[in-house]
């Protein structure tokens, strides 16, 4: 069994992280660290944890654990780990943004690798540090990517994306408070979002070139899931666009093209992106969902631990959606 330690589990990715790996079979939670939550039972912060373990959280750290989540906030990860030495097989899958661009990916001598199966499958499984991406940059780069391989991406992208209210984190604020929330919907960080480097990088990855990228992120009145829907000038046809998108996805275990309109339902508590294609005159409409915790942090978390460890990729993330 795979000795694992989470840090930071008292939030929404921790509790998500905690969920999959009691139920993973190759898999044993070593700890659980918590600065405010110490010698409480998990269950106080996830009460549907109820009868499933008796683990607590406590305040010590086992630096020999053989991996280690990391599920802090932007810009905690690079501190804990400067204050925290783990050992040299410890590997480390953190959850922040601190180490996703290439600029600082490179820490204390630990290179991380950008945890996008469907982009770096190969250096993954050979890596002990995954950075993993950012939710809204999982939905946009899972739809974008094929095109980018193609070099057809040289034109202006139109990204307009919905998040769930989860996406904001467990700490209440102004926006995700119910009376606001409800019944709601709104526009934030127009053409400025934080993932957009990143999203930009992944791209690039394929094609040095490709054409202005305008994100505009949405706030939804629903707690979990992305729906992004991108679009872009392309002189294919639609039977060529779908063949384009079902090679590069031939090989991806949760990455699936929908031949019918795709809706969050889908999605939501899976680690799955369903894809689906529309051609408009001239213009290309892609549309993702995914679930903003599971592929968009937590679930991705997991498929990473499991290239790592050379496991089936999909061991411990065969969840059900919930349709209806």
């Amino acid at each position: 069994m795979i000795k694992a330690g989470i840090i930071g589990g008292s939030g929404y990715t921790g509790g998500e992280l905690i969920r999959l790996l009691i139920n993973h079979s190759q898999v044993e939670i070593d700890f659980v660290f918590s600065t405010t939550r110490v010698g409480k039972k998990l269950s106080s912060a996830h009460p549907d944890l109820l009868g499933q373990t008796e683990l607590e959280f406590t305040g010590k750290v086992n630096l020999k654990v053989e991996v280690v989540f990391l599920c802090l906030g932007h810009g905690n990860s690079s501190k804990f780990l400067a204050e925290n030495s783990f050992s040299n097989t410890t590997k480390i899958i953190d959850l922040s943004n601190d180490f996703r661009l290439k600029a600082d990916s490179n820490f204390e001598e630990k290179q991380f690798i950008y945890g996008l199966p469907e982009l770096f499958k190969n250096s993954i499984s050979d890596a002990q540090y995954i950075a993993n991406p950012g939710c809204f940059a999982t939905a946009i780069e899972l739809a974008l990517l094929p095109l980018a391989k193609k070099g057809l991406l040289h034109n202006d992208i139109h990204v307009n994306a919905v998040t769930g209210s989860t996406g904001a984190g467990i700490k209440p604020s102004d926006t995700t408070h119910f009376s606001w929330r409800n019944n709601n919907v709104s526009w934030y960080k127009p053409f400025t979002h934080q993932h957009l480097s990143e999203i930009n990088e992944s791209l690039t990855a394929f094609d040095n070139e490709i054409g202005r990228l305008n994100f505009l992120p949405n706030r939804g009145n629903f707690p979990r899931g992305i729906l992004a829907t991108a679009y872009t000038e392309f002189q294919g046809s639609i039977k060529e666009a779908k063949a384009l998108y079902q090679k590069y996805y031939e090989n991806a275990v949760f990455t699936h093209i929908s031949h019918e309109p795709i809706h969050l339902k889908q999605v939501v508590n899976t680690n799955n992106c369903h894809i689906h294609l529309h051609k408009h005159e001239n213009l290309l409409l892609v549309t993702s969902a995914i679930d903003n915790l599971l592929k968009g942090a937590s679930g991705q978390a997991v498929q990473n631990m499991n290239l790592i460890f050379r496991l089936n990729e999909g061991e411990g993330l065969q969840l059900k959606a919930g349709v209806f």
